[in-house]
């Protein structure tokens, strides 16, 4: 996909601050310091429009990003780190539990996973929460470049193992340093950003095709009969 625009548009604390424009969203989810941010730039291609916070792990927002005018990159908080205090990391659970359930525009979670190291616990919690929930989940293993080609497939198969992956979800091997995976993964995001839209599409094609063949019998049935003569 071919970014011609990208911008921040908030730091949203509580529903009332959600956009309201209705275009579809993708959430990035990932513990902290994971690498989401240079993801989302390399993703973008922009150097610095995702920024990582100077204190991880303490900013409870949802940070907003509108790619092309056309969707929502929704970046999460990162989880894990050990100075967040219990409290915390409840109102952070609190909030991001109530968007993942109540969120409609809401397409696909994007959980991020270093694949240098197996999945934290909260790694594994988060997957486990999304599959119970039924959302549809990406996993990207980012930070492929820190290890030797060689040994790829062995991180691979203990992230998986580690996660308890299911075989039908996407998953991306990933690099912000090379770009490896930028576009297997727009293409993830953009199957699960349009399909509904796609969708819709289809459904009011069918129906006017319906429409106007049930207009086309009416038509038929009140013309008056012809004469035998």
């Amino acid at each position: 996909m071919k970014v011609n625009s990208a911008e921040f548009i908030i730091s949203a604390v509580r529903p009332n601050q959600y956009p309201e424009d209705g275009l579809p969203e993708i959430a990035l989810a990932g513990r902290s310091n994971v690498g989401k941010s240079s993801m989302t730039n390399r993703l973008i291609s922009r150097k610095n429009l995702a920024r990582t916070s100077a204190t991880p792990g303490k900013t409870q927002h949802l940070n907003y990003y509108m790619i092309n005018e056309s969707m929502y990159f929704v970046d999460f908080p990162g989880y894990g780190y050990a100075k967040v205090s219990k409290s915390q990391r409840e109102a952070w659970g609190k909030m991001i539990e109530k968007y993942l359930l109540e969120r409609e525009t809401l397409r696909m979670v994007v959980l991020v996973i270093d694949l240098r190291h197996p999945p934290s616990k909260d790694d594994v919690i988060m997957y486990e929460w999304l599959k119970y929930y039924e959302r549809d989940v990406c996993i990207v293993a980012t930070k492929a470049d820190k290890i030797p080609r060689s040994k790829w497939d062995k991180h691979i198969k203990i992230v998986k193992h580690g996660l308890s992956f299911v075989p039908e979800d996407d998953f991306v091997l990933f690099s912000s340093e090379t770009g490896l995976g930028k576009d297997e993964l727009w293409s993830v995001i953009e199957r699960y950003a349009f399909a509904l839209s796609e969708s819709e599409d289809d459904e009011e094609v069918a129906q006017v095709e319906t429409e106007n063949e049930d207009h086309s019998l009416e038509m038929e049935e009140s013309k008056p009969p012809q004469s035998n003569q």
